[in-house]
């Protein structure tokens, strides 16, 4: 199906099909190319078999600092059991954890959990279009290693008030908010359409790595008081981000003309597909065909439904691991971690796997995105379901959720990539503005979740949790799938938006 003005746009010949025809006209030639269908074709001269260039440098790098990013964010979540003074068990409410310093109860701890969220909503858009003015290399740089001063400081302001470490959080959302619209417009520059499931699922998967990393080394760090506690756990992480940002600024550059050891086999490869790739000249940000456009809105609530579920479980995975289940808090870092080294695994499989299809031409890339989506997002929902059923069996539980988070990683070649398919030039923007409405779920997560927890750490309360996530996946990933397309937006070139204009 397809929306109403979407074929205002006359094609200039036949359909073309993939893999079999020559690579498309430029933007200038052509009206409207077919981006699902022409993607995986490669142009005459365009092969590239270097086993390692500067791209791949770009992808394990911009890997690593999603890993630290996540590490940064993450961290808080397993720390804060052992930072609350009392724990109250179901069971026996006069049992507590020893050691713990702050007084916060449950609707205390979710909006703690939940402030980092209100600064990374707010910097998305505008991290997001700053990256196409100042370019990506530095918005990520910039803003990881600003949130890995302030890790660094977490534990001083948590000492001196709430407020202070809530805005804190708050400051180290703002930090970390742009750096993915500005890793997307990276993206959109260095990686052929074929490519960019395998590479954005590559990049992507870091954050599985920093919760695989962060929920057991928190854990561990903060039941060791020899070590320091939970504050260990906020300096360790925060030195890291410091150690990234030096080979970050020092390996990364924007654009492959600008960096100064690419080979000249890997730039001709990289400029044969100039036309499906962000240019090199800022284009004024369209905002009336944005905000027009079906189909940045089905990005927005695919956006929505991911985030409520993955907040969801990666906020409250150790609470309710440790009031529900009653895992100590040393077993709660380790298990909580599990289900996300699973999802490191998938995605990096199904990137791979994805990339094969797309490049022999098996399936279009609309095809791909649809598969990815309704893998990641149905079969976590019948795990979520299923939680409602497991009790006190901690054996089940873990399986499902290990089940329900690994089986959404595939979601990072369906979704998290129609940026750079609609409009490359605007991955960033786009990104920013799908993910304001998407981060807000950050919020709303763990508010909600402590709600409906609140005084109440019962089986019953939290099947309301997981039934909640569950019904938001169905819905926004049907929607998404019906009216979805990965065709080039014609607003993505201001030429092809004169001629509409003038039509």
């Amino acid at each position: 199906m397809v929306f109403p003005g979407d074929t205002e746009v006359p094609k200039s010949g036949p359909p073309q099909q993939a893999p079999s025809l020559p690579a498309p006209k430029s933007l200038e030639e052509t009206e409207r190319p077919d981006q699902t269908l022409f993607a995986a074709a490669k142009p005459p001269g365009s092969s590239n078999t270097e086993c390692w260039g500067a791209r791949h440098t770009l992808a394990l790098l911009g890997s690593l600092g999603f890993t630290v990013m996540y590490t940064i964010r993450i961290s808080l979540s397993v720390a804060i059991v052992a930072m609350v003074t009392t724990t109250p068990d179901d069971y026996d409410p006069q049992e507590t954890y020893q050691g713990g310093e702050f007084d916060w109860d449950e609707k205390v701890q979710g909006n703690i959990l939940g402030c980092f969220y209100y600064g990374y909503a707010i910097s998305h858009l505008p991290g997001g279009r700053a990256a196409e003015y100042l370019g990506g290399k530095l918005c990520v740089g910039v803003g990881l290693l600003v949130a890995s001063i302030l890790t660094l400081l977490t534990p001083i302001c948590a000492e001196i008030s709430t407020e202070m470490f809530i805005a804190l959080r708050v400051a180290e959302g703002l930090a970390l908010g742009g750096c993915f619209p500005a890793m997307n417009t990276l993206l959109a520059t260095w990686f052929p359409p074929a490519e960019r499931s395998k590479y954005t699922a590559l990049v992507m998967t870091g954050l599985n790595v920093g919760t695989v990393i962060a929920m057991p080394v928190t854990g561990w760090l903060s039941s060791s008081e020899e070590l320091g506690g939970w504050r260990s756990a906020f300096y360790v992480f925060g030195a890291t981000g410091l150690l990234w940002s030096i080979a970050w600024f020092l390996l990364v550059h924007d654009r492959p003309e600008h960096h100064p050891r690419i080979s000249d086999a890997e730039l001709q490869y990289l400029h044969s597909y100039k036309d499906v790739m962000k240019e090199a000249k800022v284009v004024p940000l369209p905002w009336y065909e944005v905000l027009t456009s079906p189909y940045v809105w089905l990005v927005t609530l695919a956006s929505i439904g991911d985030t409520l579920g993955f907040y969801t479980i990666i906020t409250e995975l150790p609470t309710y691991l440790s009031k529900i289940q009653h895992f100590d808090m040393n077993s709660t870092g380790v298990l909580s971690a599990l289900p996300y080294a699973l999802a490191w695994a998938v995605s990096v499989i199904w990137g791979f796997l994805v990339e094969k299809l797309a490049s022999t031409g098996t399936m279009t890339i609309l095809q791909i995105r649809n598969m990815s989506m309704a893998i990641s997002y149905y079969l976590p929902t019948l795990c979520l379901v299923g939680m409602c059923f497991v009790n006190c069996d901690g054996m089940l539980a873990m399986v499902l959720l290990c089940l329900a988070v690994s089986l959404a990683a595939p979601n990072m070649s369906g979704y998290l990539c129609a940026h750079q398919d609609l409009a490359p030039n605007f991955a960033g923007s786009l990104m920013g503005f799908t993910n304001t409405f998407g981060s807000l779920m950050g919020v709303v997560a763990p508010a909600l979740t402590g709600a409906i927890t609140y005084n109440n750490q019962t089986l019953a309360a939290w099947r309301e949790v997981f039934l909640v996530s569950a019904a938001t996946y169905v819905v926004t990933c049907t929607i998404y799938i019906v009216f979805m397309t990965a065709d080039v937006q014609p607003w993505n070139d201001r030429k092809r938006r004169e001629i509409i204009w003038r039509t």
